[in-house]
């Protein structure tokens, strides 16, 4: 027997915090009857509906793909200024995916899609500790001091950014030069904020790693199934 946020998130269906919101906004029915709190223990022998459809995690596999986001594809299913969206843009042949955290509209990269909401949510989590990398092309002078300044973290409008560490990667004449900038928790717009509060304003952000999935070889728009690695 598990939480009810739970067990929906194993399904597939939506991550826990998603399920935890279907749930207090009344669209969970289990065996029967509406149910508005998470705090119900369920099993897989339980008849469990959301939004009237019948979920189960009998036979369900979980799966784990990477996909090269192209800048111009927002991370949503849906989103409200109908700006085209990565999932519109996945093959019709996989099946109902949820990403592992966000890349913005123009960052382009690695993203991790998955069956199980429940996996993703322990990708997400900041106690899991998983290190994402980035590179990064900056318009701004390069001073490795200032690296040095924020690498346990900075504090910019009031919100607290964790450890972060930066390596110049090329530079040279150009105005442009790339860094490589590894951080730990995936807070929006992290990188670019972090770089704008030393001076260097990010054009291009190419996210390489997150935790165990790297990018390798993809080109943009690609997607690969891969194993799934135990957390």
């Amino acid at each position: 027997m598990e939480r009810i946020a739970k067990i929906i998130a194993k399904s597939g269906y939506c991550s826990r915090r998603d399920a935890e919101k279907l749930i207090l906004d009344g669209f969970v029915v289990v065996n029967g009857e509406k149910i508005l709190s998470p705090a119900l223990n369920v099993g897989e022998d339980d008849e469990i509906l959301i939004k009237g459809k019948k979920i189960s995690l009998q036979g369900f596999k979980e799966r784990v793909f990477i996909y090269y986001k192209p800048v111009g594809l927002v991370t949503t299913h849906k989103d409200n200024f109908e700006r085209p969206t990565v999932f519109e843009n996945l093959p019709k042949n996989l099946p109902r995916l949820i990403s592992v955290g966000r890349l913005d509209l123009n960052s382009e990269g690695l993203l991790i899609l998955t069956t199980s909401g429940e996996f993703a949510r322990k990708m997400e989590l900041p106690s899991t500790g998983l290190k994402r990398v980035y590179r990064a092309r900056v318009l701004g002078t390069i001073d490795e001091e200032k690296f040095n300044q924020i690498k346990n973290g900075v504090e910019i409008d009031g919100v607290k950014y964790g450890k972060v560490l930066v390596e110049v990667e090329r530079s040279g004449k150009s105005a442009n030069n790339w860094v490589r900038v590894t951080i730990c928790e995936g807070k929006n717009r992290e990188v670019r904020k972090i770089l704008s509060s030393i001076g260097l304003k990010v054009n291009r952000l190419i996210r390489m790693s997150y935790g165990p999935y790297n990018l390798g070889n993809l080109k943009p728009n690609e997607i690969k199934e891969v194993e799934v690695v135990s957390l």
